[in-house]
């Protein structure tokens, strides 16, 4: 499997605080080998996804996002390159509504976890008054106290998903859905050309 790097920020001059660059030496660097769809319809490589949204992580948020591929000038003139700013907003849009709905899955765990803790905390904090008022003293207090604890731990899980848990996927579809409506820029370079850093193929 190919292994991506990151292009040193100062090879191009004209890199913006925007802007994502990466070069190739052929279109098929950026799908995924064993996916028999059209190159509008294929998966990024696993690799490929990776540098993106690892480097559009470390971009600023509010301004839109900018791709721009560097691939030779044989490449750059095939059908299949002026595709690929449909294909990246295809896979990264479709990349946003999975997660989106891996959002409303954690919701709705969420919910049923929300449902059962307060069934259980209630229920624990009428069973600890009853044993209060059965038998008064000391014992009854320790019970009533761990009764309460267990309703309470079981409050844990919706707790932390309401509070934390939903966060990073939201910053994740987002993510998503800015580099779903990126432009893509194509710019072409002469097979013979060393001077900037390649990302290895496959």
């Amino acid at each position: 499997m190919s292994r991506w790097r990151e292009t040193p920020r100062g090879t191009y001059p004209t890199t913006a605080a925007n802007t994502i660059e990466i070069r190739i030496e052929k279109i098929a660097q950026l799908f995924h080998s064993l996916d028999p769809f059209p190159y509008r319809e294929k998966d990024l490589d696993n690799d490929v996804e990776e540098f993106i949204v690892g480097w559009a992580r470390e971009l600023p948020p509010d301004k839109p996002l900018r791709i721009i591929v560097h691939l030779p000038e044989t490449e750059a003139s095939t059908p299949e390159a002026h595709e690929l700013g449909a294909a990246f907003a295809q896979y990264f849009g479709y990349r946003a509504r999975v997660i989106g709905l891996d959002l409303n899955e954690l919701f709705r765990v969420g919910r049923r976890a929300m449902a059962i803790g307060f069934t259980v905390l209630s229920f624990s904090v009428i069973t600890g008054q009853t044993v209060v008022n059965l038998a008064p003293g000391p014992i009854g207090r320790v019970v009533e106290e761990s009764l309460l604890i267990f309703g309470w731990v079981a409050n844990w899980r919706p707790i932390e998903i309401f509070l934390y848990d939903w966060w990073p996927i939201v910053r994740r579809r987002n993510l998503y859905q800015r580099l779903s409506a990126a432009h893509v820029e194509l710019r072409s370079y002469k097979t013979s050309d060393k001077r900037q850093q390649a990302i290895p193929g496959k």
